[in-house]
């Protein structure tokens, strides 16, 4: 049954309309500490349509990867949560079940650390309620739930971005008294969700490395084997791909890469890299492939393209400095 009905014009009330742009969540509580470097948003009300274009490049040199969905890089937040929507939905259709999306939310044009971490996850939060009021009619609104990492996000949420929301929310985890070494709670998550629960958003999962084995966990006792959708919304999950957690101390996580991920379907990806061969590997807007891009005098170029996604080290050092 789709999420989305275009003929339903109310709208579920956003309450962040009333706040600050930039509502910092004091993540004090949750002992992050980093440097905070804010940047401005802007959000328009720009559509674009969903008959996109096939067409073909030759930037690659691999006619395999030859033809595909053509997707601009987007111009701002609201042309990008336009672009996840459609690529979320055309992945329902496809009957997709677990899915991904993945982007910078600190600027269309940076990198993870660029903002400090409590601002960005408070951003991430303003995002996933735009995306949901976008992409969730609301009638279904009290059919989805929504996890946070933490029970301390969900009241944050509950006071803020969404206040006045209809959707379900709850936590991965619980903090124990000691949460300084990195301790918490175990949630058991079949006892989390509720026979009418259709679809699950889980936000940015990457603070703690239990976080992920709890949604694996979800995903195994609450999606499988039902019509159960579930959504990881900017988890970071490169840091696990890449083998940033060494599978000697972490292997349950290092695990994932071979039993959680490979079920996984990326709808909207968009990674930036800087430095000397800087360039965005900007998908994937499903169905289309994954692109490598360049900005060159404001207008981004397409330096390659694939069916598979490539690794973040394969981008960095052989497609971008070859291109």
């Amino acid at each position: 049954m789709p999420l989305t009905d275009t003929s339903t014009v109310t709208r579920v009330p956003i309450a962040i309309a009333s706040l600050p742009k930039h509502k910092v969540f004091d993540r004090s509580i949750l002992q992050i500490s980093k440097t905070a470097n804010n940047s401005c948003r802007s959000f328009s009300a720009i559509k674009i349509s969903r008959n996109y274009d096939f067409v073909v490049h030759s930037v690659s040199g691999d006619a395999s990867a030859s033809v595909g969905f053509d997707v601009p890089f987007p111009r701002d937040y609201s042309e990008l949560l336009e672009q996840a929507k459609q690529a979320t939905e055309l992945a329902l259709e496809d009957k997709k079940q677990l899915m991904e999306i993945e982007f910078p939310t600190s600027g269309l044009e940076s990198v993870p650390g660029d903002g400090e971490g409590g601002i960005e996850m408070t951003e991430s939060m303003q995002l996933i309620r735009e995306f949901c009021d976008r992409f969730i009619s609301p009638e279904k609104a009290m059919r989805t739930r929504i996890f946070f990492p933490e029970a301390n996000e969900v009241e944050f949420a509950r006071k803020s971005v969404f206040g006045g929301a209809l959707f379900k929310l709850d936590y991965l985890t619980k903090p124990s008294f000691f949460q300084d070494f990195g301790f918490v709670s175990k949630v058991k998550m079949a006892d989390r969700v509720k026979p009418e629960d259709e679809l699950f958003m889980v936000a940015y999962p990457y603070f703690n490395v239990n976080e992920m084995l709890v949604v694996e966990e979800l995903y195994r006792e609450a999606v499988v084997n039902t019509a159960r959708k579930l959504i990881i919304f900017n988890g970071e999950l490169d840091r696990i791909r890449s083998g940033y957690y060494p599978p000697f101390f972490y292997p349950k996580l290092a695990a994932l890469s071979k039993t959680f991920f490979p079920k996984m379907e990326t709808v909207y990806y968009i990674h930036n890299f800087k430095g000397r061969n800087g360039g965005a590997l900007f998908s994937r807007c499903y169905p289309g492939p994954w692109k490598v891009l360049r900005k060159i005098n404001n207008k981004y170029i397409c330096l390659h393209q694939q069916e598979v996604m490539p690794s973040l080290k394969e981008v960095a050092l052989d497609i971008l400095p070859s291109a």
